[in-house]
């Protein structure tokens, strides 16, 4: 049972529709997105429950990505004969808990049958005050280009989980090697959205000129971000950050760490950018790196490497 834990829900969960009244001067803002099996996950290695959570995550990290507060959250699922009825109640087992972490309410949905596999699909809905919404479009030339956490950890994940099945379908007596490696494999299965970074952000009273959530990679969602802005950016390559785990395990699959960080998705952190004038304010923050600035080449992005050579962004996506 899913019990309202915000006032303005006039109608929840169990009518036709749920209502709620957003508020004096507040936007709703609304996202969806869509995670279907064998395409967006392998239950091979996914626990349903995780699956579950990251299905919230998804859904909510674009509501941030607005500087947003999501509040409610609709599940529409369809599944094959193949799930048993536990295993649905393991897949809403996460997604409660994610309800419960970033104090969600799921107010909706629906439930129907699939000819083959799981497919889920997440409906968000927040709210923000009018003056404090943050879209794609207000960076201009010049402004610091900012990104929360760490990149390339769940594109890496994703690696080590698909070989250790491969080994495992090949040898079925072989249990998965993953030790030393819990941070990535969390950052593939059950990530985070950064609730934190939009409390940091206020709490500095620093409001972004444009921001996006990485969902696709850095290197394409840059470029999202630079062609609705109408404005390019240089990075540099030594200020990407990425996490110690994540560099042994580039070098393990002899995968260039950089190359990872730009095409690698699903870290679901915060691209954004800000006035030179905030910098004093956010320089000392221990969970935002610097990593670049605005220009005034519409949609030309370029890599900046501690050699000083560049390279144009490709967006090669995640996969």
């Amino acid at each position: 049972v899913f019990e309202s834990t915000h006032n303005n829900l006039i109608i929840g969960n169990g009518d036709d529709a749920s209502a709620y009244l957003p508020g004096e001067n507040l936007l709703q803002v609304v996202s969806t997105e869509i995670l279907v099996e064998n395409v967006n996950f392998d239950l091979m290695y996914t626990p349903l429950k995780h699956l579950g959570y990251k299905a919230v995550v998804a859904g909510i990290s674009d509501i941030y990505a607005m500087n947003a507060t999501p509040k409610f959250i609709t599940i529409a699922i369809a599944a094959s004969s193949k799930y048993t009825l536990e295993a649905l109640e393991d897949l809403y087992s996460g997604i409660y808990q994610a309800c419960k972490n970033y104090e969600l309410n799921l107010i909706g949905g629906d439930t129907n049958t699939s000819p083959k596999g799981l497919t889920i699909s997440v409906t968000a809905i927040g709210e923000v005050k009018s003056e404090n919404i943050v879209s794609r479009k207000g960076c201009k030339p010049n402004d610091l280009l900012c990104v929360s956490g760490d990149l390339g950890g769940a594109f890496l994940g994703h690696k080590l989980l698909e070989r250790e099945k491969r080994l495992y379908l090949e040898n079925p007596e072989m249990q998965p090697d993953l030790e030393g490696f819990d941070y990535i494999v969390s950052r593939q299965l059950k990530p985070e959205a950064r609730k934190d970074i939009i409390a940091l952000l206020a709490e500095l009273q620093i409001k972004p000129s444009a921001m996006i959530d990485l969902s696709d990679g850095l290197a394409s969602d840059l470029k999202h971000l630079a062609l609705q802005s109408g404005v390019g950016f240089h990075i540099y390559e030594e200020k990407l950050p990425i996490d110690p785990q994540s560099l042994e395990m580039a070098s393990e699959f002899n995968l260039d760490a950089t190359t990872c960080v730009l095409n690698g998705g699903e870290d679901f952190e915060l691209l954004f950018t800000i006035p030179q004038s905030d910098f004093e304010k956010i320089k000392s923050s221990m969970d935002i790196s610097i990593i670049g600035h605005a220009t005034d080449q519409t949609g030309v992005c370029k890599l900046i490497t501690p050699s000083g050579n560049q390279f144009d962004l490709t967006a090669q996506g995640w996969g």
